[in-house]
């Protein structure tokens, strides 16, 4: 029997995912077909895929890996795969296609490849969306021979680690190179609007790999991203990215920075970040409540804190002049007070915020977290994770978290824009403040 394609399925995810997220598909044009992602013949259609992936049936999808030039990339990854002959060679396909997909979406944006399509060289939206449509294809891949689920989740694994850039971080080993190593995230509330793009990402693709000038030396930046999921986090995918570069004996990063999308026109350094997750589901529509979970056999300190503290050199960063946004050292917290009975974990998404006490200076000693002042979501969470690593592993560098401005300009009456010139200026405006912001970091942990 021929089976019937991925296309098939995404079409009959279009359904499912209106009626999950309440939204509609914007149509197409009257008398056109609508755009469709390129097809894998060796696809289970009856294999579900995962909340996240179920947005590929939208109509933008396709149109955001067409017009970042990825199209041919997704279609010689669906064709490598279903010509692999045994697992190792589709361990092969998948790893080689992942490094080939972020090595090419960084080209892309620092203008030293040209792929084609019409989104703007320094657009995020097309890797999520390529990247996502290769997890889709993996999830439903027949391979003709037998391959177990913990197998496929670890080529799934690969797929997600490998594209993100979380294996290419490689810094010099010379002395007087500065290294700095920045984290970004995908984009994320697609509920709202499928449109969304991450400054925090595209910027995280306009440094990776950069080398600029300093006052002590060349500043080598690296750069990776993170998804907006929560099991993710609690899995430590932080944690394995950044700890072969906290602990090096020949090349530890001298600072860093994580970065997400923030508040609108303004950028926060979050001085204090909490060990409190507060509910608010992910790109998988998934929640949790409950205290920052931590992974075995990854370096910690015990007992597991409440609050961490961000190093940069917050006046400096202050006082630089780094462009439009007005930046803030952002020191408000929630918390309660230290004895108060432990919280049950949940994962029943509840609305109601956190009870606590609002406090604009820090938290107050022995208090308990319920927000840092990045908040309770995966961008305080990050933060958490990556100081708490460097004070496990004793790693005295300037570290801590940059919010982004949220970045706007897209038509709220025509949701088939993808872009316009005031979504690409304000994005370029971001990228280039908080590049000048990392650099003033770097500048200050020079050897």
């Amino acid at each position: 029997m021929i089976r019937s394609t991925v296309r098939l399925q995404f079409a009959r995810l279009a359904v499912a995912s209106a009626l999950v997220s309440g939204a509609v598909a914007a149509p197409a044009a009257t008398g056109a077909e609508p755009a469709m992602l390129p097809t894998a013949s060796c696809a289970d259609p009856d294999v579900e895929l995962t909340y996240e992936e179920g947005f590929l049936a939208r109509d933008e999808p396709p149109r955001f890996v067409e017009g970042g030039g990825f199209t041919d990339t997704l279609e010689a990854f669906q064709h490598s795969l279903c010509g692999s002959d045994d697992l190792a060679a589709a361990r092969s396909v998948v790893r080689e296609q992942s490094r080939h997909l972020w090595q090419l979406a960084v080209a892309r944006v620092q203008d030293k490849a040209e792929p084609g399509g019409t989104l703007s060289d320094g657009d995020d939206r097309p890797l999520y969306w390529t990247r996502l449509a290769m997890s889709a294809t993996l999830r439903q891949w027949d391979p003709g021979f037998d391959v177990d689920e913990d197998e496929r989740a670890e080529l799934i694994a690969d797929l997600d680690r490998i594209s993100r850039g979380q294996d290419d971080l490689r810094f010099p080993r010379e002395d007087k190179v500065t290294r700095v190593l920045v984290t970004g995230f995908d984009p994320f509330t697609l509920d709202r609007d499928i449109r969304q793009a991450n400054p925090s990402g595209a910027s995280a693709l306009a440094l990776d790999g950069v080398t600029i000038k300093g006052p002590h030396g060349p500043i080598r930046l690296e750069a990776a991203m993170f998804p907006v999921r929560w099991r993710d986090f609690g899995d430590g995918m932080v944690e394995r990215a950044l700890l072969p570069h906290f602990t090096s004996s020949r090349a530890p990063v001298d600072a860093f920075a994580t970065t997400s999308q923030g508040r609108v026109g303004r950028i926060d350094l979050e001085h204090y970040n909490g060990a409190w997750r507060a509910g608010f589901p992910d790109n998988e529509r998934v929640c949790y409540r409950g205290m920052v979970p931590l992974g075995d056999g990854i370096p910690t300190v015990t007992p597991q804190p409440q609050w961490t503290t961000s190093t940069h050199p917050f006046d400096a960063m202050l006082a630089a002049n780094t462009g439009p946004f007005p930046v803030y050292d952002n020191r408000r917290v929630v918390e309660v007070a230290g004895d108060t009975p432990p919280a049950p974990v949940t994962t029943n998404c509840p609305a109601e915020p956190s009870p606590g006490t609002t406090r604009e200076d820090g938290p107050s000693e022995g208090s308990q977290a319920r927000a840092g002042a990045g908040g309770n979501y995966l961008s305080n969470e990050i933060a958490y994770r990556a100081t708490l690593l460097r004070d496990a592993v004793g790693l005295d560098v300037p570290g801590g978290h940059i919010h982004t401005p949220v970045l706007r300009g897209l038509s709220s009456t025509d949701r088939s824009e993808l872009t316009n010139d005031e979504f690409e200026a304000n994005r370029a405006a971001i990228n280039r403040q908080i590049r000048d912001l990392v650099l003033v970091v770097a500048r200050t942990a020079g050897h």
